[in-house]
């Protein structure tokens, strides 16, 4: 864990919210707010603005949301939910094996806006009612360990940075992802 994380202060779902729409709003046309029953992604549509909804008032849906739609190309920011495939709870083994690959990018990103924002990050499976397979589990972590990694080393992309950079500057953390440091040990 980095030490700059016991004197920040950490980000409420709230705090996320208006940092987004803060540095987005204008520039991309896009915004975000809690209290979905599921996150969704809706493209803009003339003067509405596209929005990203979020689970309840959870930062860390905020974040997992926010990173998706940071990481999404401009071609599929123009599709609801960027144009992915998504299966409810309950996935076959070779559907979750397929989520787990779309997913280790995102999480990994999600990683790094915890780090800023001085919040704990817990890798998600998204597959409560089946059963666990430990070795796919931990490829899984080692992808989002292997990314998370991977971005240390060759930086974020663009509009990630500029989150990841107000994220630290409002939490207090003003992290620079070059200095983060991911381990097995910190996933849960």
């Amino acid at each position: 864990m980095n030490t700059a994380l016991s004197s920040s202060k950490a980000l409420s779902a709230d705090t996320i919210v208006k940092v987004f729409n803060d540095l987005f709003l204008s520039s991309h046309h896009t915004c975000i707010e809690g209290g979905a029953p599921e996150p969704l992604y809706e493209p803009a549509q003339g003067d509405v603005p596209a929005r990203i909804s979020f689970r309840s008032d959870y930062a860390s849906s905020a974040l997992h949301e926010i990173a998706h739609w940071c990481i999404a190309s401009a071609a599929r920011r123009t599709r609801v939910d960027y144009g992915y495939w998504y299966d409810p709870d309950g996935r076959s083994e070779d559907a979750q094996a397929k989520f787990m690959t779309a997913e280790a990018r995102p999480q990994a990103l999600e990683w790094c806006f915890s780090q800023a924002c001085g919040l704990s990050f817990r890798l998600s499976l998204d597959n409560l009612d089946a059963p666990p397979d430990l070795a796919m589990n931990q490829a899984f972590a080692t992808a989002v360990l292997t990314q998370a990694n991977d971005f240390v080393v060759r930086g974020l992309p663009p509009r990630a940075q500029a989150m990841f950079d107000v994220l630290g500057l409002a939490s207090g953390t003003h992290l620079s992802i070059d200095v983060l440091q991911f381990s097995r040990d910190d996933l849960r």
